[in-house]
């Protein structure tokens, strides 16, 4: 038997999974730690993971899929890697890292972008990055600059999440372009990297890794590596992408017009462009997708969400009974009537939403009166908001000159809920179609495309399964849109503070 592995680093555990090579079939999959990932926050709006933990719980998730299928050191043809998008790595020469890693959700570098968008000028930074630098990974290291000079100092190379996990696997440092264009170091126009970027923030080029192909090789196994995962030496590791673009990829979206969707920690939808456009306001954000090359443009809208299984983890914590399941809790707000009687919650309480602006706005209850509300209408309106929220965004990515008549997504998180699936296609008008996939069986196949053990994308993901499919409920269609203005009142008055 011969195999495909994945590895998929997010922020809330690390999966591995296994899929068997000719079939398609996922085989195996685990993740760890079984509780979330610690997420440090010395400060409001910070967030920090240590890097040796992502590698601690991917040792610890192989082995248990290895375990699981009973497979050999010599049956895995190729390893491919996603990882949860925008994080800051700092390594020195010795490929030690030299501070925590700055993570998505961090908000910190806010205002470095702002300056950086004024100073590059905004007309520049959109046709030729597509995007404002925003809180990207480039920020990240100008506010390490300026606050840690002499971790700035040490530094060899920067890299993302996904970069560090393959450094570990492989002991090279590369990168890709799809990853460079996250971080905001990638010129469009130029096809190269941002000469504007590291200038302005006095980036040296040593820092950035050598550039490799999303699909191909990029490095082999280690014998260290080798020795500690029980793996075989040599095997290659031949695709890597950030969990969005990824993401995408699992759900076989690569085409303009084909959308994407996850509603994990935070949510996304992602959407294919085949030109170069952005958002005048970098409300949504555009980069390069796993298939783009200059020659044929293929970019991904990216619209994210970070209050999405967040604010659900929170609801069960603090407003379910105690020790009510998701499950449980999903059927207890499908006894709540559309709209949630008149309760709405805005669900932005995990740091600044790049939707609103780079705007930190918290979370926030409206409309509760106590003779009518009760625990099934809250946990109703905080779906509800989660899916206004995915509107308000997917009409900024209309404007942009794209359509979403259908939506792909995995069958998991957020979108195991039927409240949660029926808003968003009630409310968008959107077909939801769910797939027996994730992103590190989406990396796994990704890593048989590079190898060249399929010959297409296509031949790839011919086994992908579909589960189920949510049509809209064109009946509710006016209470869903009732529902969503009385909302999206309350964040135009946010913005009018």
């Amino acid at each position: 038997m011969k195999y495909l592995l994945g590895y998929d680093t997010g922020s809330s555990s690390v999966k591995a999974c296994l899929v068997e090579a000719e079939s398609g079939r996922i085989v195996a999959s685990d993740f760890f730690p079984k509780e979330e990932m610690k997420i440090t926050a010395h400060r409001p709006g910070w967030a920090e993971q240590e890097p040796d933990e992502w590698w601690n719980n991917l040792t610890l998730a192989h082995r248990a899929v290895m375990q699981k299928a009973g497979a050999g050191r010599d049956e895995i043809l190729a390893v491919g890697v996603t990882w949860q998008m925008h994080g800051l790595v700092l390594t020195d020469r010795d490929g030690r890292t030299l501070r925590p890693a700055i993570i998505w959700c961090d908000s910190r570098a806010v205002p470095y972008g702002e300056k950086a968008f004024d100073a590059i000028g905004r007309e520049k930074c959109l046709s030729h990055l597509l995007n404002s630098p925003g809180n990207f990974t480039a920020s990240k290291l100008a506010w390490v600059k300026e606050h840690e000079p002499r971790v700035f100092e040490r530094i060899d190379k920067l890299m993302l999440p996904g970069d560090y996990i393959g450094m570990k696997l492989t002991g090279e440092v590369v990168t890709t372009v799809e990853g460079l264009s996250e971080g905001i170091f990638w010129d469009f126009k130029t096809n190269a990297l941002s000469e504007d970027v590291l200038d302005y923030y006095g980036i040296p080029r040593s820092f950035i890794p050598e550039i490799k192909p999303v699909f191909g090789a990029q490095g082999c196994v280690s014998a260290a590596a080798a020795a500690e995962l029980g793996l075989k030496e040599g095997i290659p590791v031949t695709y890597r992408a950030g969990d969005q673009p990824n993401n995408a990829l699992s759900l076989y979206v690569l085409e303009p017009g084909e959308i994407a969707s996850t509603a994990g920690t935070s949510g996304v939808v992602y959407g294919i462009l085949d030109k170069l456009n952005y958002d005048v306001q970098s409300r949504v954000n555009t980069f390069a997708h796993v298939n783009h090359s200059p020659e044929q443009i293929r970019l991904g809208v990216l619209l994210c969400i970070n209050g999405t299984g967040i604010l659900n983890s929170w609801m069960r914590r603090n407003v379910a009974v105690e020790g009510m399941s998701y499950d449980e809790m999903n059927r207890l707000a499908a006894q709540s009537p559309i709209g949630a009687g008149g309760l709405s919650v805005i669900p932005f309480g995990n740091g600044a939403e790049r939707v609103l602006g780079n705007r930190d706005v918290n979370c926030s209850l409206h409309g509760i009166n106590f003779n009518i509300h009760d625990r099934r209408d809250v946990l109703r309106a905080a779906q509800e908001g989660i899916v206004f929220s995915y509107e308000y965004g997917m009409e900024i990515m209309r404007d942009m000159g794209i359509r979403i008549d259908t939506i792909r997504a995995g069958h998991a998180n957020m979108f195991l809920s039927p409240v949660f699936t029926q808003t968003l296609s009630g409310l968008s008008g959107a077909t939801i179609e769910l797939y027996n996939t994730d992103g590190a069986a989406g990396a796994a196949r990704g890593a048989g495309i590079g190898a060249g053990f399929y010959a297409s994308p296509g031949e790839a993901f011919a086994s992908l399964e579909k589960r189920s499919a949510v049509e809209p409920d064109t009946h509710n269609r006016a209470a869903y849109r009732e529902a969503y203005e009385r909302w999206k009142e309350l964040i135009v008055a946010q913005h009018n503070k």
